[in-house]
Formats: C-alpha cells, structure tokens, sequence
C-alpha cells in the first residue's frame, strides 16, 4: 500500500479492519439490542423552499465498474435510456436544472482509479461548467486472496489486485482529497450523495429545506419495505434512541423471522443522503463503520480465477456514527436503482419515461416484477437477447430461465413464466403472454 502511496491513515484504518476480520469480528446486532422505527416524517408533509440552494452540492457515487454484469469499465456509461447513459442523463439534469437557477450548480463525482478518466471525458462532451473540480478519487485496498489469507496476485492485469473499499470511503475520501475544504470555502455547507444509478435520486429542494431547517449533521432518505425487500438491510433503533442500520449479515440466525417482517421492520435505505459539512468535517477522519466482506474471484468476470474478499463499508451505516442523525420517508419513486440486467430491462422499457428536466418517470405503478436467469445476467449477453424496448405495460411479472432470444416489438402480457431446458436458443417475438 506504501508502494502504491497509499496514505498511513488509510493503511491504518485498513489493517484495523482485517485485524477486526481475523479476530472473528461479527458485527451482530440481535434483534434483543434493537428498537423498530414505526413512523417518520414523511415527505409530502414538507414544505418546499430554495433558501438554502446556493448552499448545496451533489455527489455522485462512480467507483463502480459494472463487473456483477461483465464490464471492466464505469458502470455509469452504460445506455439507459434513449441511448443516454446514467452519467449522461445525470449531467443533463444539472444543466437544465443550473439554467432554471441562473448560475452552475455544482456536481462533483466520488471516482475510483478505474472510473475517473472515461467520465471526466463524458462530463466534457456534456459541456458542464464549474468553479468545482468534477471529481475526488475514493482510495483502493488490496483484495485478499481466501487460500493464502495475503493480498492477491494476478499477473494478466495487477490492477485487478485492487479494489474499492466501498462507498463507505467517502468520509476519509472528502477529507483526504481536500474537496471538502474547498465545497466551505464556496458556502458549500449541504452535500446531496447518491448513487449514479439510482436515476430517482435528483435534487430536491423540499428535502434540502428540511434537512437545512433540522439542523442535524446527517439525513437518510428511506422508503417503505415491500415483500421484494424483506431481506435487504433495515433502518432501527438502538435502545439509547440513536438511529441504525442493521443488514442481513449482522442479525443472527435465530433473529432472521424478525429481520424479515416488513410489518415490524418498515423502512429500508435509499442511500440517498445529505450532510452537514458544518456538522461532519471534523470528525471525517474517526468514521468507524462495520465491515462488509464481499467474497469474488479476483478477475470477476473469470469465475476460475482465484478467490477473494474484498473488503468495504456502506457509507449508510454512518447514520450511527454522527450524532443528531435523521431519517424522512420519501416516496418509492426517489428509489430506482439499476443493479441488474432485470433492473435494465425495466428502465428500457416503455414504462420509463424523461421529462423535460430528465427526470426519469414511471408511467404506472406497482411495476411488473421481472427474473432473468444466468443466461441474461452479463450485458453482452443481455443486449443479444433483449432488443432495446420491450413491451411490459400490459405485464405483471416476468421470469426467463434458459436460452431466448427476443425480437423487435415483443410485448410481454400478464404473468410471463418462460423456462427453456432444450439445450438451444428459442426465438419469441409478437405478444407473449
């Protein structure tokens, strides 16, 4: 890590964790130790206002590659939506939405060393202008190979002996690119940070008026859990009050029917957050957050390669680290995000819509749900199966297993159930129902 000028900070907050890792650090939370959160304020209980937009800036999440769908580059270049992708629709948001206000609004993007140069280039076709550097680079650790316990080797490509620490490196990310001196040295007190594939996730000023008005250092947007959701991680309450997050891998076998109850249980995180860098900047550097351990192989799209964990955090997790942190409920449209070929499929579709401040909007709701199988789950193979628009309107559920291959103006009606064991591709195009 020294090698790679790594800085000591980060080496010791690295070592720190697979200190934590070795020792056998669980990181449960029972459900004994824990509060349900029963209601929050909800978002259309909020008035609107712009008195504090001069003092708000975005962040993007970037660091992404895509592999989990066979990419080796930014997973936010890939088409979306009319042949834009999310970095494109993105920049063209803050453009329509900086003319309305009559001067650049800022957006900024959390990259990682395999992410930076390829947006930076698309920002520039997008002709965005800012007093702001577009980016901060979020560090790299080294992966861990599982059979020697010491960091992976990989002679093909040594720079797949690296990986991001996860999202939850932005804390020491803002502070050791020192962007976040420079966001107070503009009047930047308010940062909005989202994911750059959640397309939900735009600026809004009803929550940046009441996040402003709270005075609280950190607010997380959350929405109701569906059966969908009942095995993601939930909001809660440890028993002094303060707000938590708790995923799957932290509760206990025996607590998993608890975990599970979305009656009990109610709101899952957008991670759609907002900060106070009046209230955070001094204590970016002490962030400590529960480790994640994401188990791949070292070239994630050669399943022969050898194993590895990777280790990260969730930026989320940090709503209990701060003091005075807030949760509001927001509606399910602020949460669209896109993590697989099935998410992609519903977005291209005909029931996703951009408005005039390209916005992306669903045209019905609840939306159909859709399964693909591990036939569809590289975009390669994806985009060879699926033309670029279906038809999912008149569809309440789609599930394909086995090898199809779908042609122009396919149009899925009712509940699809599609299962191909024949051993050859099966063409399908029309109505299918």
């Amino acid at each position: 890590m020294r090698k790679a000028q790594i800085s000591e900070l980060r080496i010791e907050n690295f070592c720190r964790t697979l200190k934590a890792l070795n020792a056998g650090e669980t990181g449960l939370i029972p459900e004994s130790a824990i509060e349900a959160v029963q209601a929050l304020p909800h978002y259309d209980e909020l008035s609107e206002s712009d008195e504090h937009l001069s003092q708000l800036a975005m962040v993007k999440l970037n660091g992404g590659l895509g592999t989990s769908m066979g990419l080796r580059k930014a997973k936010s270049l890939i088409p979306v939506k009319d042949d834009l992708s999310f970095l494109d629709i993105t920049a063209l948001q803050v453009a329509k939405f900086s003319e309305q206000i009559g001067r650049p609004f800022p957006l900024v993007l959390m990259n990682s060393y395999s992410t930076s140069k390829d947006s930076l280039e698309c920002l520039e076709r997008q002709k965005l202008q800012q007093d702001l550097p577009f980016e901060f680079l979020q560090s790299k650790v080294p992966k861990i190979d599982i059979a020697t316990g010491k960091p992976a080797e990989y002679e093909p490509n040594e720079e797949m002996e690296w990986c991001p620490p996860g999202h939850g490196d932005i804390y020491l990310s803002l502070l050791e690119s020192g962007i976040v001196d420079q966001f107070r040295e503009r009047g930047i007190k308010y940062l909005f940070v989202s994911n750059i594939d959640n397309l939900g996730a735009t600026v809004d000023t009803r929550l940046l008026e009441y996040f402003a008005k709270s005075g609280g250092s950190f607010l997380m947007e959350v929405t109701r859990r569906t059966e969908a959701d009942k095995k993601g991680g939930h909001l809660a309450r440890s028993k002094d009050g303060q707000l938590l997050l708790r995923e799957v891998a932290q509760c206990p076998d025996s607590d998993q029917s608890s975990f599970q109850n979305i009656e009990k249980h109610r709101f899952f995180n957008t991670n759609n957050l907002w900060l106070n860098l009046e209230k955070i900047a001094d204590s970016l550097d002490s962030v400590e957050l529960p480790i994640i351990v994401n188990r791949k192989t070292v070239d994630p799209s050669d399943p022969k390669s050898a194993a590895v964990i990777q280790v990260e955090s969730a930026m989320g997790a940090a709503i209990a680290a701060f003091s005075n942190t807030l949760a509001v409920e927001v509606p399910r449209s602020r949460f669209v995000p896109v993590k697989k070929t099935s998410d992609l499929l519903l977005v291209r579709s005909e029931l996703f819509g951009l408005n005039d401040q390209f916005e992306l909007q669903a045209k019905k709701s609840p939306l159909p749900t859709v399964v693909l199988g591990e036939e569809f789950k590289f975009l390669e193979d994806f985009e060879r199966r699926f033309p670029a628009q279906v038809g999912l309107e008149r569809c309440r559920s789609l599930s394909v297993k086995g090898d199809y291959v779908f042609q122009e103006g396919v149009d899925f009606v009712g509940s699809v159930d599609l299962s191909n064991d024949t051993g050859e591709p099966i063409s399908l195009g029309g109505e299918v129902s």
